[in-house]
């Protein structure tokens, strides 16, 4: 499971007409939790930061669409 994804359960009204989506979830990105920029940190190669998109492994971020996600259930 990736630690980047989290869930909630969202309030369900009795008098929604729709079918109610138990629990939802979002993404949150590494750079909310580094404040700055620390010395020394790891570095990807050249060819693995044009791949990945980032030069430091702690800032990435994989795309996972909301399909591919599993959903956590009660």
């Amino acid at each position: 499971m990736n630690d980047q994804v989290r869930f909630y359960k969202p309030f369900v009204s009795p008098l929604d007409p729709c079918p109610p989506i138990l629990v939802k979830s979002f993404s949150t990105p590494p750079q909310l939790f580094i404040s700055f920029q620390p010395p020394n940190l790891p570095q990807f190669t050249p060819f693995e930061a044009l791949k990945y998109g980032t030069l430091w492994p702690s800032l990435f971020s994989p795309y996972s669409s909301k399909h591919d996600r599993e959903e956590e259930g009660d």
